[in-house]
């Protein structure tokens, strides 16, 4: 897990939340804010990620029932 990811979830209490997720979701959302080349697209998947984290019930913008 980049460092930034880490501290985004650290800093917004989110990493119980992140660490719930099963393997696969946890592997899509790296490898979905990683592939990008732009920083800001980078740091947009990334507030996404985190916005869903705190829903709970969502999943790369999907309804999910975990």
């Amino acid at each position: 897990m980049p460092d930034f990811v880490r501290e985004a979830l650290d800093s917004r209490s989110l990493r119980a939340a992140y660490e719930a997720r099963p393997p696969y979701q946890r592997n899509d959302y790296l490898l979905w804010i990683n592939k990008v080349k732009r920083e800001d697209t980078k740091l947009r998947h990334l507030e996404q990620m985190l916005a869903e984290l705190e829903a709970g019930n969502v999943y790369m913008g999907m309804k999910w029932n975990g």
